[in-house]
């Protein structure tokens, strides 16, 4: 007989919210925050990482603190169907890249793209380009961030109050 894992609760979803917020606040922080003891909020955190709801933590640093002050999209266009196992390499072959996926529609991938920058980032996309399966490439700078208290725009804990609730409220949701 396999032993079936516990449910994901309400407290299971206000922990994961408040390490999405801040993977540093300790056991006893998050517990005094929903009720818990830090005890139970450690095997909780333990079972949500062994049932692999977590998948590790890690630190958020601002991008253009360490040089990568530009940031585009880019819409890839593959000739014929190039597997996604293909496409991952490529990814693999950039430092720039900092997240890549196959989409639907017209595209056949997103590349999400940080330089130093425009200059560094026109070499990047040419050297792109010159993959031999892709066919053209649509870019898109980016310009400002709507969300900056998201991690993709390199939020840090020093966030406004209301942008840190705001952010878990959304990590809330999404749960």
């Amino acid at each position: 007989m396999t032993a079936k894992s516990p449910p994901f609760d309400e407290l299971d979803r206000k922990i994961v919210a408040t390490l999405m917020e801040n993977a540093r606040a300790s056991f006893a922080e998050i517990g005094a925050s929903i009720g818990l003891s830090a005890t139970a909020v450690k095997r909780r955190v333990d079972r949500l990482r062994k049932t692999d709801v977590i998948t590790g933590f890690r630190a958020t640093v601002r991008p253009a603190a360490l040089g990568w002050r530009t940031e585009a999209y880019i819409e890839v266009y593959c000739d014929s169907a190039a597997p996604p196992r293909r496409l991952a390499e490529v990814a693999r072959k950039y430092p720039e890249i900092a997240a890549a996926m196959t989409v639907t529609g017209a595209a056949d991938a997103l590349l999400h793209i940080r330089a130093t920058d425009v200059e560094h980032f026109e070499e990047v996309l040419e050297r792109i380009r010159s993959e031999p399966f892709i066919r053209k490439t649509i870019s898109y700078m980016v310009l400002s961030h709507l969300l900056p208290e998201s991690p993709e725009a390199g939020a840090s804990e020093s966030a406004p109050d209301a942008a840190s609730r705001g952010a878990t409220d959304r990590a809330a949701n999404l749960l």
